[in-house]
């Protein structure tokens, strides 16, 4: 079984004006102690994606001196593959766990999203390494956010699965550790490290010890 960091940074392309600023980022969030990000991007202009993946796996494998971090895809298995990633992370409306799996292979990390008890013991029934459920508080990053699930749903999702459990879904600085007392082995933070990355990361870390 896999042990997930404490922290889950999600870079959205769409957050940044271009793909330095998301490099810079992603450094930053690598030299605080960051060893798993996930690089999504929803613009469904595959070419750029691609390009996009590409240079920040070649600057991050270049940081010096840097501790191995592992990316993830969001959503394309097939980009995941392309940009030489170590892993995705699915969503309910994407590939099927086991139809990724096939693409990526038995090694690279594979991640499924949830938003109730009946989607993750589905989920905890493939091949997924780790189960995220969400949102466990309101989030602005999704256009249409499922139902919110709160602390005691995450308390209720923990007693459902024995794999690694991300939680996703307006977690801040603020809330982070009431989510990983109530079961949560990971959090996934998108808006709470956008301001001073590397500063806001080295916070989430003293806070999520």
């Amino acid at each position: 079984m896999i042990v997930l960091p404490r922290l889950y940074p999600i870079l959205d392309a769409g957050c940044f004006p271009n793909t330095l600023g998301l490099i810079t980022a992603a450094e930053e969030l690598v030299s605080a102690g960051a060893t798993l990000i996930q690089y999504r991007n929803k613009s469904g202009d595959a070419r750029a994606m691609l390009e996009q993946a590409r240079e920040l796996r070649r600057q991050l494998r270049a940081q010096a001196p840097a501790p191995h971090v592992r990316l993830i895809m969001n959503d394309r298995a097939d980009l995941c593959i392309l940009a030489d990633f170590d892993g995705v992370h699915v969503g309910q409306d994407d590939l099927s766990p086991e139809s990724v799996r096939r693409i990526i292979g038995p090694d690279r990390w594979l991640g499924v999203s949830t938003h109730n008890p009946e989607q993750l013991l589905e989920a905890d029934q493939t091949s997924a390494d780790y189960l995220a459920i969400g949102p466990v508080f309101s989030t602005f990053s999704k256009d249409r956010p499922d139902p919110v699930v709160g602390l005691e749903g995450m308390r209720r999702t923990r007693q459902l699965t024995r794999k690694p459990l991300v939680a996703i879904g307006g977690i801040t600085r603020a809330n982070a550790a009431s989510v990983i007392e109530a079961g949560a082995d990971s959090v996934a933070v998108i808006s709470d490290l956008l301001r001073d990355p590397g500063k806001s990361a080295e916070e989430f870390f003293r806070i999520l010890r």
